[in-house]
């Protein structure tokens, strides 16, 4: 048996799915880190509007992503 291409159990590291996303907050312009996969709501810490919302899985964003970590 042959394996072509890359398979998830043949890789020496597993790399995370989840990342770090810097976000800018669409009503007042800050900008904070969030986590990708976050379990809780997400507030902006300056005017208070909800960043992203938990799913069970991947966080809904509902702000403009800058930058992945």
């Amino acid at each position: 048996m042959k394996f072509t291409g890359k398979s998830k159990f043949r890789e020496l590291i597993p790399q995370p799915k989840s990342r770090f996303l810097q976000v800018r907050c669409p009503e007042c312009g800050n900008v904070q880190m969030i986590f990708s996969h976050a379990s809780t709501l997400v507030k902006c810490l300056v005017c208070g509007r909800v960043l992203a919302y938990p799913t069970g899985g991947k966080a809904r964003i509902e702000a403009r992503i800058l930058k992945t970590i």
